[in-house]
């Protein structure tokens, strides 16, 4: 039993807990967004957003492809709408904030080991650093 509470109050199963659940709304939200605004943008260009009528019949059996092709083609548009309206925007705000970071290292130019900006010794090879600091 105590190796259950140990399991049950693990940092990393809460914190997958709250990833599903955000997830889940998360998931939600973007499918109303394609069904509210993408869905009828495709209707415009394509006449119909929804292919599940289409189908073909070999030997008397039937095949609902449209089913198939309709979960695809929401599936892609929705790959491309958080990529383009979270992915993307979240990448340029975590870049602009790593470049914000002061560097407080450098590498060492014979060891290639990460020294003090200041250092004038890398405390791994020893290599003297008399030259000036690389950026």
């Amino acid at each position: 039993m105590n190796g259950f509470k140990k399991f049950l109050f693990r940092g990393n199963l809460v914190e997958l807990a709250v990833a599903v659940v955000v997830g889940a709304a998360f998931s939600g939200l973007v499918t109303a967004f394609v069904n509210s605004f993408i869905g009828p943008l495709i209707a415009l260009v394509g006449g119909k957003p929804d292919f599940s009528d289409l189908a073909f019949t070999v030997n008397g059996t039937k095949f609902p492809y449209g089913g198939f092709l309709t979960a695809l083609i929401s599936f892609l548009i929705m790959a491309v709408v958080i990529y383009f309206l979270v992915v993307l925007p979240v990448a340029k705000l975590l870049e602009r904030l790593i470049k914000a970071e002061e560097a407080t290292e450098r590498p060492c130019p014979h060891c290639l080991s990460d020294i003090p900006i200041k250092a004038t010794r890398c405390k791994f090879c020893t290599s003297d650093l008399a030259t000036a600091p690389t950026p």
